[in-house]
């Protein structure tokens, strides 16, 4: 399977950590608990069996996503990413004129994205303005609450 999704280094490792804690802790916690809802009777009216049994499926479900995720997910090599332009990656301060402020954020893939630690997506309006251009560059990103005009200042790893 071909690898398509660029994450960051740590964002990789955390997800691989989470998976490898699911598939273990989390379904022996589990398992442990459907034991004991069982051990409770009748299982038809039983709603220590039925929510044990639930946390169950969303777990599995977690599982699954998780792993289909991290099967087509590649981390970003920082020493081969450049700061000659925007990539996913990169770390990007820019300059808002309308705002009269400055801002950095970091280009992520889609499913990084986080707009409470300034990682925008490079398919979003923002990220898809910026992709491919340079510090000293001024650049229109076309959101849904019109056009917003920004110069990059800098790009980083």
């Amino acid at each position: 399977m071909e690898k398509t999704i660029p994450l960051t280094q740590a964002f990789f490792d955390e997800n691989a950590a989470r998976l490898k804690h699911l598939e273990t802790t989390g379904r022996t916690e589990v398992s442990n608990a459907i034991k004991t809802a069982k051990e409770f009777g009748d299982l038809s009216e039983n709603a220590e069996y039925t929510a044990a049994k639930n946390a169950q499926e969303r777990l599995e479900i977690e599982i699954a996503q998780l792993s289909e995720m991290l099967s087509k997910a590649y981390p970003i090599d920082l020493s081969l990413l450049g700061t000659k332009s925007v990539a996913v990656g990169n770390k990007v301060k820019i300059y808002d004129c309308e705002f009269d402020e400055e801002i950095e954020y970091q280009i992520v893939s889609s499913v990084e994205a986080n707009s409470e630690k300034c990682k925008i997506s490079d398919v979003s309006p923002l990220g898809k303005a910026l992709m491919g251009h340079k510090a000293g560059e001024t650049v229109v990103a076309k959101t849904p609450g019109g056009e917003i005009e920004l110069k990059i200042l800098n790009i980083s790893k």
